[in-house]
């Protein structure tokens, strides 16, 4: 049964009451506010669909998830120290590489997983929740043993997050030689910044409980999965290098930036030899082959939808076609590094066919990448790359396309594609990621809406995570900490505008169609 809690037309969360003060700023905790009505955007269709609208026939009723960042918090080939540049607009696009909640990410993980398996229909058309998408960036570091615990997490089975020794070996270790960090069961000299400045809380024993191993239900409904720039370079940014590949199962961490780093060359220094990172001062961990990086073929032997052929040709753009709608994932990721996306020639003819075998049917296309970051020029020879204009005029083409389903920039947007050749045009839907604030999915419903008109319903849907996160014990505890923290992250937390506008979240996207 759905518990109307969990979803965003019935209850809102938002920032509660100050718990403790810092020197620089509060620690809220999360609260439930009223929830928000679906509101109607007519920016696709003209000035009768009001009176036109109806709910018909249901095409596809689907929950969108994205950006999980399964992470391996322990990995020597992890950058956190950066972190400390935060000021320097030379390293901004490498931020951040560290949250203090990331050691809870799989219990934030698994409360989604449950709360999407508790929706037996879709809130406004009522049909039954038959699909579940995963745009992109189910791990953090392109590591093996994160993709393990993805899979686990989805598909069901035992997670573990933990990794290396016996003892926790981090950032977040009460001994680490940098104050940066939220410290959760002390440190040994003072208090951390996150803590002194922030209100952040003393919560002894909580790493060890959310990195031991626990059970994820899996989802139960199928699942298609997307690759993600996470999915192929280091912390979503750096190419992994063979001398990277060997220091992720190694046992060197650096804590500092090394000495002499040109900072005006500081990003595409990491994108292309990342592990001139590593060179800095360092302290000792226990190494673990399960660390190693995966391949893209790996990856697409353990995502679901994807198909034989590309698990023999290691492409990674795919068709799932169901009786009514054509599902189209595009693979957006450069492999030259960096974070933004791109798309070449051969993969826009592929989609183009695609596209024209669909006939009059419904088209959603799934990608990492929104439209507006498909921006990334870095190259690695090949095809030629084509540019967001050329695409759109490929995707306007046969006019079947309604909606378009990605991530990335960790944020609830929902943007008007018209197309600019004459009538009509698509939903472009992006979802905010489960990592960060506000740490929710959506429900997506796709169906006939009257004479002449589809629509498209999105509902948030947040976790089932408990509110009063106490000691941070149970796994709905450590799920519901693991959003308080989150919403509790300087500049990244509850006044980021990450959840988007009431119009990016709960809402009804009447488009025309004439099939």
């Amino acid at each position: 049964m759905t518990d109307p809690s969990l979803l965003g037309h019935r209850r809102r969360l938002v920032a509660g009451d100050v718990v403790r003060s810092g020197s620089r700023g509060e620690y809220r905790g999360v609260r439930a506010a009223a929830g928000e009505a679906h509101q109607f955007r007519y920016e696709l269709t003209d000035g009768s669909t009001a009176q036109r609208f109806r709910i018909g026939r249901v095409l596809a009723s689907l929950a969108h998830l994205t950006d999980l960042h399964v992470t391996d918090v322990q990995s020597p080939a992890r950058f956190e120290f950066i972190n400390r540049e935060y000021l320097d607009p030379r390293f901004r696009e490498l931020l951040p590489m560290h949250r203090p909640q990331e050691a809870l990410n799989a219990h934030a993980i698994a409360a989604m997983v449950r709360a999407l398996n508790g929706i037996d229909r879709g809130p406004v058309a009522g049909a039954p929740i038959e699909l579940a998408i995963m745009s992109g960036d189910g791990v953090d570091n392109a590591q093996s043993n994160e993709l393990s615990s993805m899979a686990a997490l989805l598909d069901g089975g035992e997670v573990r997050a933990d990794s290396g020794g016996e003892r926790y070996e981090g950032v977040q270790s009460p001994g680490w030689p940098d104050d940066l960090f939220w410290k959760p069961d002390g440190a040994v000299k003072g208090e951390d910044l996150m803590r002194a400045g922030y209100g952040f809380p003393l919560l002894p024993g909580v790493l060890e409980r959310a990195l031991s191993a626990f059970p994820s239900p899996g989802l139960r409904m199928p699942w298609l999965g997307c690759h993600g720039n996470h999915e192929e370079v280091s912390q979503g940014v750096g190419i992994v290098t063979p001398d990277l590949a060997s220091a992720m199962v190694g046992f060197h961490k650096p804590f500092r930036l090394p000495d002499g780093i040109d900072r005006d060359a500081a990003l595409e220094t990491f994108v292309r030899w990342p592990e001139t990172f590593m060179a800095g001062p360092d302290v000792p961990v226990t190494p673990d082959a399960a660390r190693r990086p995966f391949t893209r073929k790996e990856f697409i032997a353990g995502a679901r939808g994807f198909t034989a052929s590309n698990r023999e040709d290691g492409t990674a753009y795919y068709v799932h076609d169901t009786s009514v709608v054509r599902f189209i994932v595009l693979d957006t990721v450069c492999i030259a590094g960096g974070a933004d996306g791109c798309i070449d020639e051969d993969q826009v003819r592929w989609l183009q066919r695609r596209l024209k075998e669909a006939g009059h049917r419904p088209v959603v296309i799934t990608s990492h990448h929104t439209l507006d970051t498909m921006d990334n020029k870095r190259r690695a020879g090949g095809p030629r790359y084509i540019n967001a204009d050329e695409l759109l005029e490929v995707v306007h083409g046969e006019g079947n396309v309604v909606l378009w389903l990605n991530g990335h920039i960790h944020a609830n947007v929902v943007r008007p594609r018209p197309n600019p050749r004459g009538k009509g045009g698509f939903w472009e839907v992006t979802t905010c990621s489960l990592v960060d604030w506000p740490c929710q999915a959506r429900t997506v419903e796709l169906f006939e809406a009257g004479d002449g008109l589809l629509a498209i319903a999105c509902t948030m849907v947040d976790h089932d995570g408990a509110l009063d996160t106490g000691d941070a014990i149970e796994p709905a505890q450590l799920a519901g900490l693991h959003r308080e923290l989150a919403g509790n992250v300087p500049v990244a937390g509850f006044e980021s505008g990450r959840d988007g506008a009431p119009l990016d979240r709960n809402v009804i996207l009447p488009l025309a169609w004439h099939p």
